[in-house]
């Protein structure tokens, strides 16, 4: 009976070590992996998980349900600054000089995971200027993206999705005849592919989706898709909810390469979007109808989705409600690492949420800020300047909103109506606005 038992637990102790070791060729003390993926133009309300019914989204809500949900997650009203922000961890008037052209002696997030050992790979939307010399300069040794080169006046590129033009290895790839290569699944190829051939190295994946910007169009999934002219004029936003599904497929066979590869346990998934929807779609959520409002500081113009995923630190399920805002990922993924940001990285406006992955939330931010001029070639594109925390906004033009309960912010508070809690919150945003400066 003893030798039986003595069996059992030593089964038992194999058992639990290949669970707490998924791939016994990658050694524990391996820094995790980070694999992050910022959908375009997705807003809060598009995914299952955080109250949307217009779209399917299985995969995003199997990353919600086995990870943590971020409820209060705040981006820029458009895409470029919002990526500056993630990139460096700075608010916009800190770096930010022209829209899709980042300086080539700015330091990234690529440049801090490279310099702390991890191999790096960003695939999808580039629109940072440079090609290969700012991709390598920026620390992403391994790379293939869409709009390399953005010059003023405006780099035309041509389709985003069907026949889209792929930069690699400092040139264009050439397509095979007839193929009707999809970007979206090219790119997913490519970070497959990549995570296959470091998968037992530590290794920092930037999934900038192209799904789902306009043009509107079909996937590879619909009847139409091989006759459809991919010119960017030809949209149609009944294509949007088949491109959020094509998202979430693309999202999990990312989830699914992790799974086979047996590093679960020590990789972090975050997904994130990069502002709201557009404008022209309106979506069901909870209980009403909400219109995208990308480019716009009302709330869903930039309030985002965020879902992280790491098992071995966070427990299924989690919903966490901390104000996050864009700068914060740099110092976060700088703590997943455990490195500290250099100091010629310059000033981090970012307040890491990594503690907060374990359930430990003491060191959420109280507010947080936002400075959007876009500075675009030839459209014009509106100017903010904001504080707020998760109930109230206060613009530099000195409208002050209940946002959470005047949504669409039509009605800004008047001084005579404040109440003492509101006048002490007003005065804390004012302080954030008057700090905020070069």
């Amino acid at each position: 009976m003893k030798f039986i038992n003595l069996i059992l637990l030593i089964f038992l102790f194999g058992l639990f070590s290949c669970k707490k070791n998924e791939n016994p060729n990658v050694p524990q003390s391996k820094k995790p992996n980070i694999v992050f993926i910022l959908a375009d133009d997705v807003g809060y309300e598009i995914p299952t998980c955080d109250g949307g019914h217009s779209y399917s989204t299985p995969n995003i809500d199997n990353l919600a349900a086995n990870g943590m949900r971020f409820t209060e997650c705040h981006s820029a009203p458009v895409c470029s600054p919002s990526r500056f922000m993630i990139l460096t961890g700075q608010y916009n008037f800190r770096n930010y000089t022209i829209w899709g052209q980042m300086n080539i002696n700015q330091k990234t997030v690529g440049n801090l995971l490279k310099n702390a050992g991890y191999a790096t790979c960003y695939a999808g939307k580039w629109q940072l200027n440079g090609g290969a010399q700012s991709a390598n300069a920026f620390g992403f040794d391994n790379y293939s993206v869409w709009l390399p080169y953005y010059e003023c006046p405006e780099t035309i590129e041509g389709s985003r999705y069907k026949d889209a033009r792929i930069y690699e290895n400092g040139g264009y790839i050439q397509p095979e005849p007839n193929n009707d290569m999809y970007s979206d699944d090219h790119f997913t190829n490519y970070i497959l592919n990549f995570i296959d051939n470091h998968k037992n190295d530590a290794f920092f994946v930037y999934y900038s989706m192209m799904l789902c910007h306009k043009a509107f169009s079909p996937t590879p999934e619909d009847a139409v898709y091989d006759a459809w002219n991919p010119d960017p004029a030809n949209s149609n936003k009944k294509y949007f909810p088949s491109m959020v599904n094509y998202m979430d497929k693309k999202i999990g066979l990312i989830l699914d390469k992790i799974n086979s590869a047996g590093i679960s346990n020590n990789t972090i998934v975050i997904f994130a979007g990069d502002n709201g929807t557009s404008s022209s779609i309106t979506s069901s959520f909870l209980n009403g109808q909400v219109k995208g409002a990308k480019g716009s500081a009302i709330e869903y113009g930039i309030h985002v989705p965020l879902i992280c995923k790491w098992p071995a630190v966070i427990t299924s399920g989690s919903i966490n409600n901390d104000l996050i805002d864009f700068t914060d990922f740099l110092p976060t993924f700088a703590d997943i690492a455990n490195e500290q940001v250099p100091t010629n990285f310059g000033v981090i406006d970012g307040n890491s949420f990594y503690k907060a992955l374990s359930g430990n939330n003491s060191a959420a931010r109280k507010w947080s800020f936002c400075y959007s001029d876009p500075h675009l070639c030839t459209d014009s594109l509106g100017k903010f300047k904001f504080a707020m925390d998760t109930a109230y906004k206060l613009y530099d033009s000195g409208e002050f909103f209940h946002y959470s309960e005047d949504i669409m912010e039509t009605t800004p508070l008047t001084v005579s109506e404040l109440s003492p809690q509101q006048t002490e919150i007003k005065a804390t945003l004012q302080a954030v606005l008057d700090n905020m400066h070069n």
